[in-house]
């Protein structure tokens, strides 16, 4: 029997094996380490970027492209995230030392990361072995893939709106684009979500996995986020009282629970993929 047949014959016995060993590989406490590094990276690494892309593309472009990624990652406090991140960036006082600082700080999420993946797919790291270099080489991999996404959606961000402001007539009719410009980076910014959700399995992991395996998985996780994201946003403007418990410490807990629950859905997909290759190993043995 093929794992494939298993699943297809057993999801119950799967999903349950697959929540198991999350449970045993300690995973809402990774999640938790995740969602706290994530926190200190998020706004340095944003905060580097702008600094370095803003040089070369216009900084209001590059702010309404920073807002689209930031409803995606940190959806219901996107808005006090992106003050900060414009208040640091008008301040202009950047030096080497402080380049240096948001470098690390950056880093760390990525970092974190990584050893988390190694927990899940501790079967991995019996047989791989990963250099030092090349686990602190990846995180600045990771940092300089988001500045070069940035650059991609902020140029089409440009062109879009240069169309959206310049209507085409077209045999005597014009031809308005509405709210195509902002559907596109939208668009964009959820498609660039699933292809570093893909990149994190097929690299953080030790060892190999195959692309479409990868993919399947980058696609679910970016699926159930976005499913994810929608209702804690419906929640905290509706139902919640996180406001009136925690004041002036709101925001932070708020984009912190949001990180925890991306993080939980990131492993969750990391854990099928290990418990899928574990079946894979026992079925081939007997």
């Amino acid at each position: 029997m093929t794992p494939r047949a298993y699943v297809m014959g057993h999801p119950v016995a799967f999903l349950l094996q697959v929540l198991r060993a999350f449970r045993a590989n300690q995973g809402f406490l990774l999640a938790g380490a995740i969602a706290y590094y994530t926190l200190l990276s998020i706004v340095p690494m944003f905060a580097l970027v702008l600094v370095i892309l803003s040089r070369v593309i216009d900084p209001a472009l590059l702010m309404e492209t920073v807002a689209t990624y930031m409803e995606l990652v940190a959806p219901v406090q996107s808005g006090a995230v992106i003050g900060q991140l414009t208040a640091f960036v008008d301040s202009k006082y950047v030096g080497v030392v402080g380049l240096l600082f948001m470098l690390f700080f950056s880093s760390l999420a990525f970092t974190v990361l990584e050893n988390a993946l190694c927990m899940i797919f501790k079967h991995r790291v019996e047989i791989h072995r990963r250099h030092f270099l090349v686990s602190a080489i990846i995180p600045y991999i990771y940092i300089l893939m988001v500045g070069v996404g940035f650059l991609v959606v902020s140029i089409v961000a440009g062109w879009l709106h240069a169309i959206e402001a310049n209507d085409i007539t077209l045999m005597g009719y014009s031809i308005s684009f509405g709210d195509a410009p902002d559907m596109a980076i939208y668009g964009l910014g959820v498609f660039g979500e699933i292809l570093l959700l893909t990149s994190v399995y097929l690299v953080m992991p030790l060892g190999r996995l195959a692309p479409s395996h990868a993919l399947i998985g980058g696609a679910v996780a970016a699926l159930l986020w976005e499913i994810t994201r929608h209702t804690l946003v419906w929640y905290f403007s509706t139902l919640s009282f996180v406001n009136v418990i925690y004041g002036s410490f709101a925001t932070a807990i708020v984009i912190l629970i949001s990180l925890e629950f991306a993080a939980i859905i990131l492993l969750l997909g990391a854990q099928v993929i290990a418990e899928y290759e574990r079946l894979d190993k026992i079925l081939s043995e007997n």
